[in-house]
This record gives structure tokens, sequence and C-alpha cells, in this order.
């Protein structure tokens, strides 16, 4: 819960204006004042507002306005003084950018006119209105001085290497003072905060003023005498609430907010309970064979202090008598709590069914044509986000690792960071990532990129995801690749679609350092190995084989998703009887399709085109005792699926996207179990295809190759099939899903104590 104490810490009716410089001061300083600021200009302090007043060009800004640690401004001063617009349309404010546009010459001018002074080495950054330049300050010499003079602009220099070319007149005070005219802000709430020389013109303009502690010294002794200027020890934000409470436009220098600290050393976030709960209110494990569930709580089995936060559907979100936590498992994981989160079935119906499926699934997969945005799904998205995000902060302990699951949970670490600085944050993502002229397509993608950056690690698939995400940041703001690794000889590289030879492993953007990683997840062989131990299972195995003695069978096994290229599939089919005659009644495609989740209405249309497709082709094809497709809309029993993985001769697994594709690997594993020597045809644009080494690739998207390598895989050599069958076992079982969890937790804490 979360202790109010506002009314202690803010002075009773007061107003302020802040206007602050960014880097240095609001953007510097520890986390808990950061945090403190933020809240304070997030509507706690009545009539403030807060104004950015920075050298930076407006561009450069755009990602600070998605640092969940910074306040949103009312208004931006940029480019030092030469642009003003307001903070939450990011427009001029008429007519004072008029005025300024007014008195500027044109860049090329300029620089035509400065062409002669080689010393002078132009910023490469984002600017407009101004010329900036790097330059020793002995180099500025009068000559210099009059060509500016001539062009109607004059010269700023400051922390002893920029130097800007502005409109005479125009300077961050100049501007500030102009603003807060326009608006009619009343003088003595004005209070100026900065720590360079380049602010020294906000100091100047009498209003009430703050330097930072660590600032330029040149500013310090500028200032030194001004009775007007209060000097703070802290640095950046500590700073600013220091002079905030000296001028008396706080009581207190304490947070506004005291957030409680759980007991939990490692927090789960997931949308799902790791059990399923029953109407009845019982509990019973999870159908699904999902082995991630049982590799995350493994991490509990050692007595470790933890929660699983995740949602639990009620008929209210405050229904009475409802326990928040419950006990897991009391034998196997004594010290971990389930932490429910109740939500109303139209709250999962539209947060997960529905937005994040119809929004942020095509642009994940790359089918941005298929995507639908609206503004207040993206709310109630958010506010889904940050219910979570506070119960993982009402659960973690002080320096706790929070780990979070996937991207309908994309904007928890905005919130969780906002709420505990303390924290480590890591992520993972279980889908793809998609390439940034695709995920830039998100509305929503500075905030959701932003909320990632707040992570201490982010861990992804495969290598080409990671370094899809750097280029999208990169897209975001200033990205230092500070590492790298190479991928080979464990990924592929050169030879599939997803390869790629290097992937950046650390990232430095806005001072702030992520580390990333590539862990494909992996599957759990030892269940697999136990099924296939069974009696039942072998009788099952041989009941399949007898249902097509003399036939060759490819095994599709895949969820109703437009993603996975069912349409592809069967054309391809259609064209391999249609080229190889000698396949006809000899050849069948069992093709097993998992009806979407109730109420997913965006694949019913693919299942009228599938259903249409296989008919089309049974009947050019069909005999009195021969069906070449046989198709099955329905899920089926796990303990099933194996058994037709152990007799399948082809795997032929071809989605347009995947993430990584456990099926794959699933089939693998149970050919390796028994010997066998089937064929796994693979699409090079699932992420698996970079990491099972031996399968047979090709391109969806390709019709020929499509059938020319389901022919290869039919018709290659038993040598060959033993060969690639073996090389993939070893790297399947090598690389399960107990190594997955392991190694994603070692790479978070290398020296990490919870087992």
């Amino acid at each position: 819960m979360l202790k109010k104490l506002l009314s202690s810490s803010l002075h009773s009716n007061s107003s302020v204006v802040l206007a602050t410089d960014l880097d240095g001061t609001l953007l510097a300083g520890p986390l808990p004042a950061r945090r403190h600021l933020r809240e304070l200009f997030s509507g706690n302090i009545p009539y403030a507002k807060l104004v950015f007043v920075t050298g930076r060009g407006l561009e450069s800004i755009l990602p600070v306005l998605n640092d969940p640690m910074v306040p949103r401004p009312d208004y931006i001063i940029a480019d030092v003084g030469a642009t003003v617009v307001y903070g939450d349309t990011l427009l001029p404010v008429f007519p004072l950018q008029q005025e300024i546009s007014d008195l500027w010459p044109g860049t090329q001018s300029v620089v035509d006119a400065l062409e002669s002074f080689s010393y002078l080495e132009r910023q490469s950054v984002p600017q407009e209105r101004r010329c900036s330049f790097l330059v020793h300050e002995a180099m500025i010499d009068d000559a210099l001085r009059a060509v500016v003079a001539s062009l109607g602009c004059e010269l700023l220099f400051s922390a002893r290497k920029y130097l800007d070319v502005l409109p005479k007149g125009v300077g961050k005070g100049a501007t500030l003072r102009k603003l807060c005219a326009h608006l009619e802000f009343a003088h003595e709430t004005v209070v100026t905060a900065g720590d360079t020389m380049n602010d020294l013109s906000m100091f100047q303009e009498g209003f009430s003023s703050i330097v930072v502690g660590g600032a330029e010294p040149a500013l310090v002794h500028a200032v030194r005498d001004d009775k007007g200027v209060y000097l703070s020890s802290g640095e950046g934000c500590a700073g600013i609430i220091e002079g905030l409470a000296h001028y008396q436009f706080l009581k207190s220098e304490k947070p506004s907010v005291v957030h409680e600290e759980g007991t939990s050393d490692l927090v789960m976030v997931y949308h799902r309970l790791p059990f399923d709960e029953l109407a009845n209110g019982e509990r019973r494990k999870p159908k699904s064979p999902n082995g991630i569930m049982p590799t995350l709580l493994n991490f509990f089995s050692s007595g470790v202090e933890g929660s699983w936060v995740a949602w639990s559907q009620q008929s209210s979100r405050t229904p009475s008598n409802f326990e928040v936590h419950v006990d897991v498992d009391v034998e196997k994981y004594p010290k971990l709590k389930a932490a429910r989160i109740p939500l109303l079935a139209k709250d999962v119906d539209l947060f997960y069914k529905k937005f994040s499926k119809e929004a942020f699934w095509p642009i994940i997969f790359s089918f941005p044509d298929k995507a639908e945005f609206k503004q207040e799904h993206w709310e109630h998205y958010l506010e889904i986000n940050e219910i979570f995000a506070k119960q993982a902060a009402l659960e973690a302990s002080k320096g706790a690792l929070v780990w979070i699951h996937d991207y309908n949970l994309w904007m928890v670490p905005a919130f969780l960071r906002m709420l505990r600085p303390d924290l480590k944050i890591a992520f993972f993502h279980h889908t793809t990532f998609p390439p940034s002229n695709i995920f830039n397509i998100i509305p929503w993608r500075r905030e959701i990129i932003g909320s990632l950056l707040q992570c201490d690690y982010i861990g992804f698939h495969i290598p080409r995801y990671v370094e899809n995400f750097v280029d999208v940041v990169r897209s975001y703001a200033p990205t230092k690749i500070l590492s790298q690794l190479p991928c080979a000889p464990r990924f592929m590289t050169y030879g599939c679609a997803l390869g790629v030879d290097l992937m950046s492993d650390e990232i430095e953007v806005l001072g702030k350092r992520v580390r990333l990683g590539a862990h494909p997840v992996g599957i759990d062989c030892a269940q697999i190995d136990h099924l296939l131990h069974k009696t039942t299972l072998h009788h099952k195995i041989e009941d399949i084989r007898a249902q097509f003695l003399g036939k060759r069978v490819i095994l599709s096994l895949e969820r109703l998703d437009y993603v996975k290229g069912a349409l592809e599939k069967l054309v391809a089919f259609e064209t391999l009887l249609e080229k190889h005659p000698e396949f006809v009644g000899k050849l069948v495609l069992l093709n097993f399709v998992t009806p979407a989740a109730p109420g997913m209405e965006v694949y019913e249309a693919l299942r009228v085109e599938v259903d249409t497709l296989v008919g089309r082709i049974n009947g050019r094809f069909s005999t009195l005792d021969w069906t070449p497709v046989r198709y099955f809309y329905r899920s089926i029993p796990y303990e099933e699926v194996i058994a037709y993985y152990a007799m399948a001769d082809v795997a032929w697994i071809t989605p347009l996207r995947d993430g990584l594709n456990l099926v794959a690997k699933e089939y693998v594993a149970t050919q390796g179990h028994l010997g066998g020597n089937g064929v796994l045809v693979l699409s090079e644009f699932a992420g698996a295809a970079v990491e099972l080494h031996g399968a047979l690739l090709t391109n969806p998207y390709d019709a020929k190759s499509m059938e020319e390598v389901l022919y290869l895989a039919l018709t290659l050599g038993e040598d060959d099939r033993t060969y690639r069958m073996m090389r993939m076992n070893a790297i399947v079982r090598s690389n399960d899903v107990h190594t997955w969890g392991e190694g994603f937790m070692r790479a978070v804490i290398p020296d990490r104590t919870i087992t």
C-alpha cells in the first residue's frame, strides 16, 4: 500500500513555474529524487507548471518525454532558446516562435558565411534556428564575432567547448522571460534551475534560481554573489528539490510518496497463474504441456522467497473476501505465493484477446495491414499494466529481481521503475521482435521503448531479434553499442533469413546501460522421454502406423493463425501432387489445426479459407481408398501429439513468421529418443531455424522453394536423414527448457544466489 505524505511535503496553496535545464539538472541525480520530482510535477503541486529549457534540439528531446522517471513538461524551450513549443502537442507557441524565426537569417547563410573559419567543427546533432559548433575558446576572435554580427546573430560559448550561433537577443533567459510574460506567469512564482554557463542567461532575468550540485565551475563563479541564486549541494533533481524547499515552494525535501517493500527476492510477472482456477474455486495443474511454467517455478524450489504476479478472472475488480495471496504448492515451493490480480472477463478480453492480438500481434509478426489501433484500448492496456506493476512493487523486497514476461506487459517496467527505483528488472520476449520499419508503425512506440529501456536486462529468442530491438532503439534516441558477441557457431549467420553474425549485448541510451541477450526457449525433453516409455503410447504409435501402412506421412501441426502460413503450405502440397504424380496414393498430409481461443474473431475468415483449400485438394486428387489431406480442426492431447511425431516421415513446419517454434523441437526430441530419421522442413522465418542446424530450410513466401524442399525431404537419402536428426537432437537436448531458464538467470545476475 502507498503511504501518502503529500500534505507534509507541499507548501499549502503553493504554485510554482519550474524552468529547468535537462542534462546535468532534471535528468541527473539519484533515482529517488528523480521519482520525487516527477510525482511533484504530475499533479501534486497545485497550479504547478514545468518548462524544459535546454540546449538540445526538439527532436532529441522526444525520448526524454517518454522516460517514465521524467515529468511531462507544459512547455519546452529548446535549441538554446530558438525553439518554443507546447509540451503536450509540440506545436509552436505563437507569436513567440514566429518572432524568433523572423530574426534567423537561415542555416545555410550562416554555414556559408563561416566557411572560412576552418577550425569550427559543426555538431552533428538536431538543431533549428541556430548553428552549433565545437571549438576551443582561444579560437573565438574578433573576426568571427564580426561575421556573426553581420548576420544579425550573436555567439554563446558554454561548457568550454560548445559555440552556438543564435539570432540576436535570443537565448534561454530571453525566451523564458517572453514565454512567462505571454502566459502571464507571476514573476515571483518562477524558479529556474541549471548547471552550465548555457543556463546563465536564465539566472540573469531576476527569477529565483537554483544552481545544482556539481555544476560547471564557471557558472558557480558567475553567480556566487547573486543573492537570488541558491547553490544546492544535491546534484540534479536532488538539488532542484533542495532549492524548491529553500524558496519555500516545498515544506520538506522528503519524498512525497513512500512505497512499502515486500518480502519476495524474486518476483515473476506473467499474465497467467501457474495453475488453472476452476469455477468452484478449486485449482489444478495447467492442461497445457507448456514447459516454461515448471521451469520458472523451479527457481523457487530451493526455498527462495518469491511471488508470482498474474491475473485472476473475477466478477469484480474488488471482489469481497478475495485472497490476493495464495499458496502455489506448499511442499514443492514453500515460500512462493501467487499474487492474484482480480480482473473482469471484459478486462481480459480487451487487454489480451482483443487489443494485444489485434494491435500488437500483427506488428510483432510483420503483418501491419492487419493491425488495428484504438486509443481507448491503449489506455485500458496502460491501466492493466499499471495494476500489474503496482502489485509487483508491493511484492518485491529491497533490490529484488522482477522478471516480466512478454509483450502483453510491455509497459510494466515504466510504472515499476517509477514506484521502485531500487529493483532489478528483467524482461523476456516470448515472441519475435520485428524490424524497426515495422515496429515503428505502432502509435505508442516511444512509450513502449521508453518503458523497456527501464529494464536492466532484456532477453529475446535469437540474435536477429536483439538486433531488431537495437535498431528500434536507435530510431528512438542516440544509442551507443558498448559490446557485441559473435553469433556462430551456436546460431546460423549467413545461411538463414534470420541470421546475423554479430549481436549487441550491451547498449547505452540516454545515460542508462541496458544488457541484452539471446535465449531460445527449449522444451522439456525429460517429459517427452517419460511419455515415450509408456506402453500405452507405443500401442498408440503402432495403431497410427497401421492406419497409414504403405504411405509416407507428412505432419503439419499448428494453431489457426495467419502467421503460421497454412494456406501457403496447402498450395505447395497441391503443386507437389501436380508435378510428381508418383506420390498420388502414396503420400498423406496429416494437417492438425488447433482452434484459436474463444472470442478471437480475427481468425474466422482464415478458417473458412483453409477449409475451402483442403476441400479443393481432396476433391482433385482423392481416390476411393486414399485421401491426400487428412484435416483435423481440433486440439489433441499432448500424448497423442507425441505419437504423431514418432511416426511422421516429415515434419512440415513453415510459418510465415514465428518467434521460435517449439513443435519443431518436440518433433526432433521424439525422433531422437526413438533413433528415428525423420526430416524436419522448417521455415527460415521461424526463430528455431537459426538454432537447428540440420533442418531443411524453406522460404514460405516462395511457392517454388516450398514445393522443391518438400520434395527433397521425401527423397533424401537415409544416411543424410540420420545425420541431420542426430545433429538436431544433440542441439535440442543440450539446450532444453531448464538450460534456457538457468542461462537467462545467469545472464541477469551472473553471481546470483537464486538456484
